[in-house]
């Protein structure tokens, strides 16, 4: 044989490997111009598709000549028992219990859970991980994120099953579970009131946090129905030392009395920054935190807090991820679960 035989033969072996080369589902993406996800969802019939993307999926699937086989329907159709968990963001004390929460109900439901971690709330690294978790062949992911840009970023992705997100803010076309910190916040003003505090200030956390947005929401709100000043928050980011630079500006305000801090770290710092001045709680100000986290209680003095109920709320996205599964829409109305006042000796009535 010669060489110009055998190069002739090994042109016309690799051509025919091409010709019959099976195309795929990520081929037939590719000539589309949508992702994997989307050529999913039309394969299965399943809704969210637009319809002029929807033809041009069925066009490239018929120029291909593709057809799923068997066996990637039946994976495609059956339970899988997995589901996905994103944390994104900073690893904040209600964002990590939540998932901690949920991780228990998914458990205890009979689930395995795949969890993704990140502190970056970049769109690429958060599409990239719902694609890892798709290829996982989980039913459905669950977002729990503090940050508003997180769950933003999310309600874009086509990941052509239900995403659950954790959020106190209305996020429409996603499945949403919260707690209501709007509510917790007027329930910790409410009660400074009625001790007889006039003069309430607030320290907030990071701008783009929705929790915060939420709780500086209801105390203002509260302040406005009751004909009260409402002065400008202090500026906080969830940890103690911006609560001590808090409490360290707040003492130079002669008419304050108490505060409601938007959480019980926050509130660690600003009762250090009390006892360095030598300004007694609750005697000279009153202090209320959020959250109710387990070194509350032994606080000096023990915090008055809102206690959030982190295992209900993840019993409450597991079954909204069940719902989700069984075509619950996405802007299904879920009753939010209330932050619960606890009483402890950092409030009392004004002093004199």
């Amino acid at each position: 044989m010669t060489e110009t035989d055998a190069t002739s033969r090994a042109d016309a072996a690799a051509g025919a490997s091409v010709s019959s080369s099976v195309p795929t589902m990520f081929d037939v993406a590719r000539r589309a111009g949508v992702s994997h996800m989307t050529v999913s969802r039309v394969l299965n019939r399943r809704s969210g598709v637009a319809e002029a993307t929807r033809q041009r999926v069925e066009q490239a699937i018929a120029e291909l000549n593709y057809a799923p086989s068997p066996t990637a329907r039946a994976m495609a159709n059956r339970r899988s028992g997995q589901i996905g968990l994103i944390q994104a963001g900073r690893p904040d004390y209600g964002p990590s219990s939540a998932a901690l929460g949920f991780n228990e109900a998914a458990r205890a439901g009979g689930y395995t859970v795949s969890q993704v971690s990140m502190r970056a709330v970049d769109a690429e690294p958060l599409t990239q991980a719902v694609h890892r978790l798709v290829l996982q062949r989980v039913e459905a992911i669950v977002v729990i994120s503090g940050e508003r840009e997180a769950v933003e970023i999310f309600r874009g992705i086509d990941a052509g099953l239900p995403i659950v997100a954790v959020a106190s803010e209305e996020e429409p076309g996603l499945h949403r579970v919260s707690m209501d910190q709007y509510a917790g916040a007027v329930a910790a003003t409410e009660h400074l009131i009625a001790l007889g505090h006039r003069e309430i200030r607030h320290v907030t956390g990071p701008a783009d946090s929705m929790d915060a947005a939420e709780r500086r929401r209801g105390w203002a709100d509260v302040l406005r129905r009751h004909g009260l000043p409402a002065s400008q928050a202090l500026p906080g980011d969830w940890l103690p030392g911006s609560g001590y630079a808090a409490g360290r500006a707040l003492l130079a305000d002669e008419q304050a009395t108490a505060v409601f801090v938007g959480n019980d770290q926050m509130s660690l710092g600003l009762l250090a920054a009390c006892r360095e001045a030598g300004v007694a709680v609750p005697e000279r100000l009153s202090v209320i935190g959020f959250d109710d986290i387990p070194e509350a209680a032994f606080f000096a003095p023990p915090l008055t807090t809102m206690r959030q109920d982190f295992d209900r709320l993840g019993r409450d996205i597991m079954a909204a991820v069940l719902a989700a599964l069984d075509g619950a829409p996405a802007d299904a109305v879920r009753p939010a679960l209330v932050p619960e006042l606890v009483v402890r000796a950092s409030t009392a009535p004004p002093h004199g």
